[in-house]
């Protein structure tokens, strides 16, 4: 060989040397790639990108233990949601009969979806961005747009455990400071607060000393200084848990993942020794089947699946993209789903419980106040005692007599019976009027509790734990795949999250804030997040290919998952998806957006429409969701954005065989590296694409290679679009 020939300096001397594609394959010999280590990235910023990459696959933070994995998972998708909204939605749409609708979806969409993004995540070892920028570079946006709404998300949810701080410290008195109207003092005479008169204690508690609430999102009325201080402590709370990524959120989540289970076993024990809670868990699992026809039902389910099992959020892929690639994902997602599905059933259990002993008691003092004024119309002969059945004993009036004297008298003093202003007083009524927001109905239900300020202390130091769990996960969602992507320095960025989310937070603290957590949570985070799951399901089962990711999966897990899912992931999913977006597109449309607001001098709720300028910023935080996904879409399709898959190039270090593999179509790239015809040589490359992870085994890997394995293989090698 010539002295002079670039093999020749190579061989003699540790410097770098380049040498061309000709050269190789003329002055070369054969290359042992078994005792080579090969790394392989794009051309540009190629030797450090790769060892970066390298190096952080190595050092990726890992769970210390499946339970704490678990646990983090658990805490995520197990929230607030799950101890009233689920209760709301089940009483609101049929009782038992919403729960067929739910359990639909869950199978068919939620499980699916879940097992699908913690698959993703555990195969690739990226946070969502680089996710999907691997599974389809075209559709790379889909991690943008999760870390947006993420970001949404998070910005309200810490404002609701905030108030759950409020009422916390609220707790430490008796009575309860919500059990009361209160009184002001005009001179000697006491007069109750006209507003909390009208209305009840609880809700005046909520919405006069805890929000203080404007009459409409217009009016923004400043901050509230009590809830300003409350959003601090929030942040400052899940900031500390955070700071440190998985080694200081996974320690955080041995309490605030179990906690919860045993303050609603305690409510569960207390809730049934209550009189009238079988009456509320009657109400419960008596199903209006009518409700399970109705598209809004299945809409709201859907939802509710999406929000339940944290499905593209991001904080589901994040979490398990800290996992061994050994670790049975399957086994996972079916664990989770359950036990989400369980807490959800068992705070339905303990709010109706609970509500039925509410139901009971208000309607005992509806038949006490009706009973007084028929009392009274008898004293005045405006009735005649004749239409008073003889067995019925005013000292000791049970319901059942008092509705049998309400029908009486209605059939009788038909034509003036409205001028009596008697009520009803049915037991359904009271249990038909909702579960509300747990800041009005449970509260209320808790001041008749023996004890009631220890039980009102656990149950808000629950809502907090159920919180911080899911809120550690939405920041999971935001940190992880920027951090992944652009290499910050993790404690200054997370650290610099909360403080720029508390300042953006201070919308919600206004005295108008509420109206904006209703614009944030109905519809500025609803909608988008459906979308991202549906092109989830789309770049990995439609563009990526089902048959392909079943066969990864069955590598990954040592066993080949249940054809349910192929069908799940290829076709029922995505339609069943598109349906619900489609009608949630049309409800938009008919029914234009609005909020509940508490009007001060009726003393009652009234639902508004947003005004136009509220509507411009709801379609402006819409579009802002989603837009990363288009704008990533047409770089690249355009080549105006790098995908990963840019051309390669080859060079070498004595002793080492470093990249950049500059120009090389593939059969020359087989040829230089087997030193044969493609069609004699076997294939380095696996014959689907996978991502090589720390812990993984690269297709090349044999004994005689010291380090046990050829670099971060052919990560980005094998990401062309081509492949897709």
């Amino acid at each position: 060989m010539p002295k002079n020939s670039k093999v020749t300096q190579r061989e003699h001397s540790s410097e770098h040397v380049t040498e061309s594609v000709a050269d190789l394959l003329a002055l070369e010999e054969p290359v042992d790639y078994k005792q080579s280590i090969l790394n392989v990235a794009g051309e540009a910023g190629g030797k450090q990108k790769a060892a970066e990459e390298e190096l952080d696959a190595e050092d990726r933070p890992a769970w210390n233990s499946k339970l704490q994995y678990i646990l983090a998972q658990i805490g995520f998708s197990v929230g607030l949601g799950n101890i009233w909204r689920f209760p709301y939605l089940c009483q609101k749409n049929g009782g038992g009969a919403y729960l067929v609708p739910y359990l639909v979806l869950l199978i068919i969409i939620g499980i699916p979806l879940f097992f699908l993004e913690l698959a993703v995540g555990q195969r690739i070892r990226r946070g969502s961005i680089g996710v999907w920028h691997y599974v389809c570079p075209r559709l790379g946006g889909i991690g943008f747009s999760s870390c947006i709404v993420c970001l949404f998300v998070g910005l309200y949810y810490n404002v609701i455990i905030g108030w759950s701080i409020f009422y916390f410290f609220k707790s430490f008195q008796y009575p309860l400071p919500w059990s009361e109207c209160p009184v002001t003092r005009n001179g000697t005479v006491a007069v109750v607060e006209a507003e909390c008169e009208k209305s009840s204690a609880t809700t005046y508690f909520w919405y006069r000393e805890a929000l203080d609430i404007s009459n409409s999102i217009s009016e923004s009325g400043g901050l509230n200084w009590k809830m300003t201080l409350c959003l601090l402590v929030a942040w400052s709370i899940v900031g500390m848990a955070v700071v440190k990524g998985i080694q200081s959120s996974g320690k955080v989540m041995y309490f605030s993942s179990l906690f919860p289970y045993v303050v609603l076993a305690c409510f569960l024990v207390r809730g049934l020794l209550l009189r009238g809670a079988v009456d509320g868990i009657l109400h419960m699992f008596t199903p209006k089947l009518d409700k399970m026809l109705d598209p809004q039902v299945w809409r709201e389910a859907a939802t509710q699946v999406f929000f339940a099992l944290g499905l593209g959020f991001g904080g589901v892929i994040a979490f398990s993209s800290y996992n061994k690639q050994d670790n049975n994902c399957h086994f996972d997602a079916a664990l989770v789903s359950f036990i989400n599905f369980f807490t959800s059933v068992l705070a339905t259990l303990v709010v109706f419980a609970v509500l039925g002993f509410k139901a009971n008691i208000m309607n005992e003092k509806c038949v006490v106040e009706n009973a007084e004024k028929i009392l009274g119309y008898l004293h005045t002969n405006v009735l005649s005692r004749d239409l008073i059945p003889p067995h019925v004993n005013f000292s000791h009036l049970t319901a059942k007599d008092y509705t049998e004297m309400y029908k009486v008298i209605m059939a009788v003093k038909e034509d003036h019976f409205s001028a009596l202003g008697l009520d009803p007083c049915l037991l359904e009524d009271e249990l038909d009027k909702g579960t509300g927001l747990a800041f009005i109905a449970f509260t209320e239900a808790m001041t008749h509790f023996p004890a009631s300020p220890f039980w009102s202390v656990m149950f808000f130091l629950m809502l907090i734990n159920l919180g911080l769990g899911s809120m550690i996960g939405t920041m999971a969602g935001i940190t992880t795949p920027i951090i992944d992507t652009f290499k910050v320095p993790k404690e200054m960025f997370t650290v610099g999250c909360c403080v720029f989310a508390f300042f953006v937070g201070l919308l919600f603290v206004q005295r108008s804030g509420n109206y904006f957590v209703t614009m944030f949570d109905d519809y500025s985070a609803t909608l988008p997040l459906t979308v991202i799951v549906i092109l989830e399901n789309i770049a990995v089962a439609w563009i990526y290919g089902t048959k392909k990711f079943m066969q990864e999966l069955t590598e990954m897990l040592g066993f080949r998952p249940y054809r349910f899912y192929f069908y799940m992931w290829k076709f029922v999913s995505p339609l069943c998806m598109a349906v619900l977006t489609t009608a949630s597109i049309i409800q938009l449309g008919v029914t234009p957006p609005g909020y509940s607001a508490w009007i001060k001098e009726e003393a009652a709720e009234r639902y508004l429409y947003f005004p136009n300028w509220a509507m411009a910023l709801l379609i402006t935080l819409i579009v802002v969701a989603t837009l990363p996904i288009p704008v990533v879409f047409i770089l690249r399709h355009f080549h105006l954005l790098s995908d990963g898959s840019n051309t390669l190039s080859v060079s070498y270090k004595k002793g080492r065989m470093m990249k950049d593999i500059s120009n090389l179509e593939e059969n020359d790239e087989t040829r230089f590296i087997l030193s044969k015809v493609p069609s004699e040589a076997p294939s380095p490359m696996p014959t689907h694409r996978s991502y090589l992870g720390p812990g993984s085994t690269s297709p090349l890997e044999t004994s005689g290679n010291p380090n046990g394995r050829y670099g971060s293989s052919y990560l980005l090698a094998s990401t062309p679009e081509s492949e897709l």
